[in-house]
Formats: structure tokens, sequence, C-alpha cells
């Protein structure tokens, strides 16, 4: 899979919650959404990796930091911080016959990894009275923050030859 990383830079430099100069987005869909953020009348002030949580992982036992994806202030007073990961990083592993050792090895410890840094932002968001939440393509292309995709097409058949006459 091909990743896209690059800089953004903001129309409404006023409404970044940071220094605009160094936004950078490590995939499409994180620069999908600061332009939504961008350009949403309703979002009043945004902001991306600005946020650092602490964490525990339980891979490792050790403490770790999760740099948000994006802080997000509505008109409505709400505050949500936002994670972008793909939909089949939130589901549990498949395990099970045919699949490599080292493969299912790494989704774990990914999968176990993610919740550890979610569950320290449930947390970190209840005390201040905000919202967490996990935007995934699904969730992007819903919102009409991502394009949808576009629909694969059968490749044509090949016209059926005439008999001469």
């Amino acid at each position: 899979m091909k990743t896209y990383k690059g800089k953004f830079t903001p129309v409404n430099k006023d409404k970044y919650a940071g220094d605009y100069t160094k936004i950078q987005y490590r995939s499409l869909w994180e620069r999908h959404v600061m332009k939504w953020c961008d350009e949403n009348s309703q979002v009043v002030a945004w902001n991306s990796e600005e946020v650092i949580i602490p964490y525990l992982c339980e891979t490792d036992k050790r403490v770790h930091r999760y740099f948000m994806d994006f802080l997000i202030k509505y008109k409505d007073g709400r505050t949500v911080l936002v994670e972008v990961k793909p939909y089949a990083q939130t589901l549990p592993p498949k395990t099970g016959q045919g699949r490599a050792r080292r493969t299912v090895i790494k989704e774990v410890t990914t999968y176990v990894k993610n919740h550890s840094k979610w569950k320290e932002a449930e947390k970190y968001t209840a005390a201040r009275g905000w919202e967490f939440v996990i935007w995934t393509e699904k969730e992007l292309t819903a919102m009409g923050i991502m394009p949808k995709p576009l629909k694969k097409l059968k490749p044509l058949k090949p016209p059926k030859r005439r008999k001469k006459v």
C-alpha cells in the first residue's frame, strides 16, 4: 500500500491552533480531514499532532507518547480528538491456518498497541468533557470528507466476430 506524506498549508490560518507552518499529513485521508477542517464553517479551531497523551503500552509495559491525529473544536462548543485509521485496523486480527506467523504477530501487536492508546485517549477526553472518535474510511466517506471510491469497472468483452457471408 502506498502512503502519501506531505505538508499542508491552511487557507484559514487563524483557525489552526498551533504552528500552521509545520502541519504534516501522513496519509491522503489525513490530508482530506485537514482540508475539511480548514474549510468547514462549523469548525472554529483545529490542530494536528499537537495533543500528546502518555500511555502505557500493553505490548512492552512501557510508557509511550500518543500524538493525536486531530483536535477539532466546533461552533457548538464540542471538542473532539480524532484518530484516523483504516477500518481493518480497528478489528481484531484474523488468526488461523494459512497465515504467516510473522504477519499474525505483527497485526496482534499493532492491535494491542492501538487499544492501549485508545483506552488512554478515552480517559484523557472524559476528564476534560471532550469526545474521542476513530474515523475510518467508512466515516470519512459518509461525512463527505473523503470522496466515494470509484466502482471497479468490469473489463469489456471482446466483440463477437461476424461470420463472412
